[in-house]
């Protein structure tokens, strides 16, 4: 982390609590498709899992928007992980009494949805916490130090997993959002948004994230952007639980097994967020983003031709590396080109928007799996990323800096 970032107190004690609560996330990211394996045996039904949370989160983002430009921020933020504590502690004490396969369709989409709230919040207050100036080198420092906690989540979730079963590792989850939420009461964010706040929580829902999309629409770079990574959602939103079933269905491979490899995978993110800022003054934005889906589409071809568990997790690592590449630069460029007033209201709209298309692709692709194999599925997946990162070429992201101005006809904050 640049030593600027290191020296404010307020950004590393949001960067240490974000890390502890991304720590306990991919405890139920290794476990919430092992309790699904363990209870159905069916990689359909992991999918179908998958694609309703990923709907929970496009109901929660036509308002989530309006309610983070509305309301204060922090507030939201620990809000969000109490219920979060609350709703991923349920299951496991419903697994100690009688394991219930509804309970995991009750409570994650609920769980996902508050999440989602509090995802909007979480990159709306990083400019509050650095300042603009500095947003490509503290998301890069926030993902490298997440992706840090990933290396161990994912080592001790498959040994809880092995040992107490997958609902525990859940349970663990359920912890760290608790912490996290005490943690937050001892942040200060500084206020950027303009007094017309008040207003937006107020608004009509669906109003607000019409604010949103107005914004994405009249910035060209955005507007590409949003709906580019829509192809990329529905080609990958399922790829963990493909990679998952891979492990442990075609591998014959223990759950601890699948936490070292997705231990090692998560390598790949934390040298994405190492290297992103240097990687975009260097390269440029299009550069970056274009060629990270370009490698990372290959990444995923190559992933469903070997049966050797390192190299495949090594491809997985190379994919997050371009993930985590490109993500970034999107998300910062978002944040620098948006009035903060909006900021909330836009990121509600762009991950709605861009969204959509993920909850089908899973389900699509689980199906896909079940029926031809993991290599035909992730051949399809691996070349839909190719020929969206070909699109991209011919595209306003392909610029050094595309759109760094603020479109000029900006709906008014107050009206929305």
């Amino acid at each position: 982390m640049p030593g600027g970032l290191w020296r404010d107190r307020t950004f590393v004690l949001f960067l240490v609590i974000q890390t502890a609560s991304f720590a306990g996330d991919t405890f139920t990211t290794v476990a919430l498709p092992l309790l699904v394996l363990q209870a159905t045996g069916s990689v359909v039904q992991m999918g179908l899992l998958t694609g309703t949370i990923g709907l929970a989160w496009l109901v929660t983002g036509v308002f989530a928007g309006a309610v983070v430009d509305g309301f204060d921020r922090r507030v939201i933020m620990i809000g969000c992980d109490v219920a979060r504590a609350v709703l991923y502690g349920v299951v496991p004490l419903v697994w100690l009494v009688d394991p219930q396969l509804w309970v995991l369709y009750a409570v994650m989409p609920f769980g996902a949805a508050v999440g989602m709230l509090s995802q909007v919040t979480y990159v709306t207050a990083i400019p509050s916490l650095v300042g603009r100036d500095r947003l490509t080198e503290a998301n890069g420092a926030m993902n490298a130090s997440s992706a840090a906690a990933g290396i161990g989540g994912p080592l001790l979730a498959g040994i809880v997993a092995g040992l107490l079963g997958p609902a525990a590792a859940i349970g663990i989850d359920a912890v760290t959002f608790a912490l996290a939420a005490v943690g937050m009461l001892f942040v200060r964010l500084r206020r950027m948004q303009e007094p017309s706040r008040t207003p937006a929580g107020r608004a009509v829902p669906w109003r607000g994230v019409a604010v949103g999309a107005r914004f994405l629409w009249q910035h060209p770079a955005l507007r590409t952007l949003t709906l580019l990574l829509g192809g990329v959602l529905f080609v990958t939103y399922g790829l963990t639980d493909v990679f998952i079933y891979r492990i442990r269905h075609d591998l014959d491979q223990p759950s601890s097994v699948v936490g070292i490899a997705l231990a090692v995978a998560a390598v790949g993110t934390i040298l994405s967020g190492i290297a992103v800022a240097a990687l975009r003054r260097r390269l440029g934005f299009g550069a970056c983003w274009i060629g990270s889906y370009a490698v990372g589409g290959l990444a995923i071809v190559l992933l469903g031709r070997t049966a050797a568990l390192p190299l495949l997790a090594a491809l997985v690592a190379v994919f997050v590396f371009c993930e985590g590449v490109a993500g970034t630069c999107s998300m910062s460029l978002r944040q620098q080109v948006t009035p903060d007033a909006l900021l909330g209201r836009v990121t509600s709209a762009f991950w709605t928007l861009h969204f959509l298309p993920g909850p089908a692709g899973a389900v699509l692709l689980t199906a896909a799996v079940k029926a031809y194999g993991v290599p035909a599925a992730t051949l399809v997946a691996g070349v839909g990323l190719l020929l969206i990162a070909g699109v991209a070429t011919f595209s306003p992201i392909r610029d050094r800096e595309p759109g760094r101005a603020v479109p000029t006809a900006l709906p008014a904050p107050s009206r929305s």
